[in-house]
């Protein structure tokens, strides 16, 4: 396998991202920081990459940050953490974006995880919140997006007593979407991010973005949030334009219609 701490395939319309340093449990130094960051920026401009897919080598996601490198720099955590700030890459990203969690997911791997639009994981995946273990504060959004995701009372105890959430646990809390055989997961998530790439992607993008924009916000805030787009959008899209979608719709689904 190339030595690249980062490896990126296209696949048509889908493009796969791999951090690639098993040997180190895909600790995230800042060779690999930049090229993920480099990655997501070039694919945000290619127009013929719909969805991507990451995930990482061997039996680990990302174990989080490399405390190694760090404690070799003289920086302190809390520069590492500003610097090359890949959940700042994933929340700028426009295209939907895929975690096939393939192993442990520990503190910063965590934080990404947290980030990504969709998550599938494999049997062996956990999660691990590690911070207190090490007396730090996390400086990638894991504190404000696990509790969103898992509710309050489960995020203050993942936290607090830095246990691992085991792959069916966090299906059934909410955190990810489904469970398969390690062999199976990334032909899964490449499986759905080819559904996901056969729609059209200026409509992809516009609902990925409304969905987290309006998560973000009150329902309240939301539903305007909705209404002005579907104006915005609505305003020139010829009625017979809307008619052969919901034809294609329902064809694609098995409930006949045309398929022009």
């Amino acid at each position: 396998m190339s030595g690249d701490p980062l490896l990126v395939e296209r696949r048509g319309a889908v493009a796969l991202l791999t951090f690639n340093r098993p040997d180190k449990l895909n600790a995230l130094t800042s060779a690999l920081r930049r090229a993920f960051i480099a990655a997501l920026s070039d694919l945000a401009d290619d127009d013929e990459v719909r969805a991507v897919v990451l995930t990482g080598a061997g039996r680990a996601f990302s174990s989080g940050l490399d405390l190694g490198e760090i404690a070799a720099s003289g920086a302190s955590v809390e520069d590492n953490v500003g610097a090359e700030n890949m959940v700042d890459a994933i929340a700028a990203f426009p295209k939907p974006l895929i975690g096939a969690i393939n192993g442990i997911a520990v503190t910063g791997g965590f934080e990404i995880a947290l980030a990504l639009d969709i998550l599938l994981v494999a049997e062996e995946a956990s999660f691990i919140d590690s911070h207190v273990r090490v007396g730090i504060t996390p400086g990638w959004g894991l504190s404000q997006r696990l509790a969103r995701a898992v509710g309050l009372s489960r995020a203050n105890e993942l936290s607090l007593s830095a246990r691992p959430l085991a792959a069916h646990e966090a299906v059934a809390w909410g955190l990810a979407n489904h469970v398969y055989p390690a062999g199976e997961l990334v032909p899964a998530a490449l499986a759905l991010a080819d559904q996901i790439a056969a729609h059209a992607p200026g409509g992809v993008e516009a609902m990925k973005a409304l969905i987290r924009s309006g998560f973000e916000a009150t329902l309240e805030a939301g539903l305007r949030m909705e209404d002005a787009a579907a104006r915005a959008a609505n305003l020139d899209v010829a009625p017979d334009a809307v008619a052969a979608g919901f034809n294609r719709a329902r064809a694609q689904q098995g409930e006949g219609g045309s398929r022009e």
